[in-house]
């Protein structure tokens, strides 16, 4: 059996800060045996309920899954969502979460219904938070900074991260690294951040299409340039991922056996690199590790999350191949 080129560094120390917006994944399982009469869609015999947290939320369990610490600060409802959401997280180790509560939002919801390990359909519950309690986040940001090692900004576009120009401007000028996963066109939000991590139709909806290679790899180094990032990572399916640095690029084969779910793969991707940076790893090293857990939750149905012994023994058996 060949040796293994990568050790992956202690991840006990590490500790990240995550601020977004958080959700509640809500999955209704169960078995489709015949169509509605009243009208042509499958009727789905539910036999169980799943809730797990989604999100920013999401990214928090996945960092605290690899065996770091992390601190979570989002916005929820004054509602059951959001009670269910505070604790879900309270029952995981390693979790620091400040939800701020606002009364007048209902909490995220996005509820899925599944059949044979397929999706029917899903529901979205969504409004935007008050200025008030984003105000509230922005100060609570500025003192858990100083702990953090890293800070991660999970943007799902439901208006969480309506300070996030100043967020990334206080962490780069206390000398954090900012990870963004980004949503949207208005990428100038993101100015100054460390890495952003779009996936190829994020990317593709802000800069257009490309032919081949190296127009992908020209606009990927003009977005770079012009948001002042040190890096751009494009995450690409079943094309792997691409790393765009100065006079750089590192292109990530996929390595996924099989796919069930690809919800939540982005989550496990910026998680993954968070808790890498954190322990000392540099940016290449992250982005592999990365890249396998992201070929290992995507095995898996839902918003899951990959342990640090999973990356271990997906890495011996890459070796062994």
């Amino acid at each position: 059996m060949k040796k293994s080129p990568f050790t992956l560094p202690s991840f006990e120390g590490a500790r990240v800060l995550v601020v977004g917006d958080v959700m509640l994944d809500r999955y209704w399982f169960g078995d489709v045996a015949r169509i509605s009469p009243e009208a042509p869609v499958p009727v789905l015999k539910v036999e169980r309920v799943e809730e797990r947290p989604g999100g920013a939320a999401n990214v928090t369990r996945n960092v605290a899954a690899l065996g770091a610490h992390c601190t979570l600060l989002s916005v929820v409802g004054a509602d059951e969502a959001g009670a269910c959401l505070e604790k879900l997280l309270g029952e995981q180790s390693n979790v620091t979460a400040l939800m701020q509560r606002d009364s007048t939002i209902t909490t995220t919801i996005k509820l899925r219904a599944v059949a044979r390990q397929q999706q029917l359909l899903r529901i979205d519950f969504e409004t935007q938070p008050s200025h008030e309690v984003l105000h509230a986040k922005l100060a609570d940001f500025r003192k858990q900074l100083p702990d953090a090692d890293v800070v991660v900004l999970s943007d799902y576009g439901k208006g969480g991260l309506a300070h996030i120009a100043e967020m990334i401007r206080l962490a780069r000028a206390a000398g954090k690294p900012v990870l963004v996963d980004p949503k949207g066109e208005d990428y100038a939000r993101y100015a100054g951040a460390t890495l952003l991590t779009p996936n190829r139709s994020e990317f593709r909806q802000v800069a257009g299409g490309w032919k081949d290679e190296a127009e992908l790899t020209a606009k990927a180094q003009r977005l770079r340039t012009d948001l002042q990032l040190d890096a751009l990572l494009v995450t690409r399916s079943e094309e792997g991922m691409s790393l765009y640095r100065e006079q750089e690029v590192l292109n990530e084969p996929t390595h996924t056996r099989e796919v069930f779910d690809v919800s939540g793969a982005g989550d496990t991707v910026i998680a993954t690199l968070a808790v890498m940076l954190a322990s000392g790893a540099d940016l290449p090293f992250a982005v592999r590790i990365a890249n396998r857990a992201a070929g290992i939750v995507v095995g898996k149905l839902g918003t899951a999350v990959v342990s640090r012994e999973e990356i271990i023994q997906d890495l011996g058996r890459r070796i062994e191949d």
